[in-house]
């Protein structure tokens, strides 16, 4: 028997999550932009990305989520940095949040973490590895608060349908899902543009994280790092946003090279304003046109 193709994935209608007045998630309107550190280092650097941040999303009228994690799990090695921990972590995210009114994400790992975290932050993230973890996904579900999926590098973009299930039978249908690459052999990611119109078709808004889809995991051989191409972060933007996306992703630091996680593929904070008037032009032409984006 013919497999059926996943074009023939009935289209849904398109939810929209609203976080404020400012940050409306939907992938027929206007984009919005998750950003900051790949690791949260201290309360003045996390304030120093926001101000900038905040500054630039305003001028392109962009609605900006703020992004830190305070625990980074899944490192390559026992001796790669973790993060600050949950209870500092936790501190500067709720100080972003308050005095500058965007709204904040933050991983989680472990069933337990989600009460805690969902105190402090508007969207609890369930990382791409720990995309099939049904307690982690439940316990996420049930704080009520928005859950943004990553799929996993190993998972077809069809079959994170199952993944959304987990989340909206427990009673919690404000999901984002995102698209950050796909394995192709050893230490590499690749990125199929199909994968955004699958995901699209399941009604839930679409993110794009551009950072981590030129991630090479473990890449740096012998070393226990990995590596990135950061060159290509900017290209993969555009392409994504012209097939349409609610939301574009990208870590961001002010020195990169020197960040103490992910700096390979992260971006450098001066290029963002560049970034943000690239995205916003071709969002804007291709949601002239919703027919494009079902």
């Amino acid at each position: 028997m013919t497999a059926r193709s996943p074009w023939h994935i009935p289209a849904h209608k398109q939810r929209t999550v609203t976080l404020n007045k400012k940050v409306r998630l939907n992938n027929q309107e206007p984009l919005a932009f998750i950003g900051g550190p790949c690791a949260l280092e201290s309360l003045d650097h996390a304030r120093m990305l926001a101000d900038e941040l905040c500054r630039l999303t305003d001028k392109h009228n962009v609605g900006f989520i703020f992004k830190g994690s305070f625990d980074k799990a899944n490192r390559s090695k026992s001796t790669s940095p973790r993060g600050i921990g949950i209870d500092e972590g936790l501190k500067i995210l709720a100080a972003i949040r308050q005095e500058y009114g965007c709204p904040v994400l933050t991983d989680v790992h472990e069933a337990a973490q989600c009460v805690p975290v969902a105190q402090a932050v508007d969207i609890l993230q369930i990382p791409a590895f720990l995309c099939r973890q049904t307690d982690l996904l439940h316990a996420a579900a049930a704080t009520k608060k928005a859950i943004n999926i990553k799929k996993g590098q190993f998972m077809a973009p069809w079959d994170i349908a199952h993944v959304i299930d987990k989340v909206a039978q427990q009673g919690n249908s404000t999901i984002l899902i995102t698209e950050r690459g796909s394995s192709f052999g050893y230490n590499t990611l690749v990125n199929d543009m199909r994968a955004l119109p699958f995901m699209v078709r399941m009604g839930y808004p679409v993110v794009f994280d551009a950072t981590h889809s030129v991630q090479s995991p473990g890449g740096r051989q012998g070393e226990g790092q990995s590596g990135g191409e950061r060159d290509a972060i900017e290209p993969l933007a555009r392409a994504a946003v012209a097939v349409g996306v609610a939301c574009l992703f990208a870590e961001v630091h002010q020195d990169p090279d020197n960040a103490p996680s992910d700096g390979a593929n992260m971006l450098n904070l001066k290029t963002i304003d560049t970034l943000l008037a690239h995205v916003t032009a071709i969002d804007s032409l291709v949601k002239k046109d919703l027919s494009c984006i079902k």
